[in-house]
């Protein structure tokens, strides 16, 4: 399905990863896809997002203020660690090693995987852009993919940012029909 991705879609798909890795999270939420598109500039999601007040920081802020009200913490994939250090294998010193062969960063493990509500509204991305007689998915058709699904932490993010996703929809619909003139 990726493949069908527009260049800023992937890079917000690959921000939405890189930020689940750096709050600790061994998981991607709609909370993670949704700092994904904010932080993905310029981007007709990230664009519309910003101009209805929603800021990096502070989603980002909200994103943890909500999964540490739900009980879930920042586990930094131990779990993981700890069940490869019961078969004698140091996850650490793999890291250690890729860091100086590949670089730092460019190894990432466990590499966190789509949250069920994820992977809903990434399905929901496919006939949003269909709808819009779109082969090809932007961050746009995410933005609405998350929006169409209904549910997850990322709308909770924008409900407590005073965001309107029926207003937002509206306004994501305006801009692709602007851009398309």
């Amino acid at each position: 399905m990726f493949e069908f991705f527009t260049d800023r879609a992937r890079h917000a798909v690959s921000l939405s990863q890189d930020e689940a890795i750096d709050l600790g999270h061994d998981f991607i939420g709609t909370e993670h896809l949704l700092l994904g598109l904010v932080g993905t500039v310029p981007s007709t999601a990230g664009d519309v997002l910003r101009e209805q007040g929603v800021e990096l920081t502070r989603a980002r802020e909200e994103a943890v203020c909500i999964l540490e009200a739900a009980g879930i913490v920042a586990a930094g994939g131990q779990p993981a660690k700890d069940a490869l250090s019961s078969l004698g294998i140091n996850a650490g010193e793999i890291q250690r090693q890729a860091d100086t062969s590949f670089g730092p960063g460019a190894f990432q493990y466990p590499r966190p995987a789509y949250t069920p509500d994820a992977k809903k509204a990434l399905e929901h991305t496919l006939s949003e852009a269909r709808a819009l007689g779109q082969e090809r998915f932007g961050t746009e058709h995410i933005l609405l993919g998350m929006l169409a699904a209904g549910e997850g932490r990322g709308l909770e993010v924008l409900a407590a940012l005073e965001v309107d996703p029926d207003g937002l929809r509206e306004a994501v619909l305006t801009r692709v029909a602007r851009e398309a003139w």
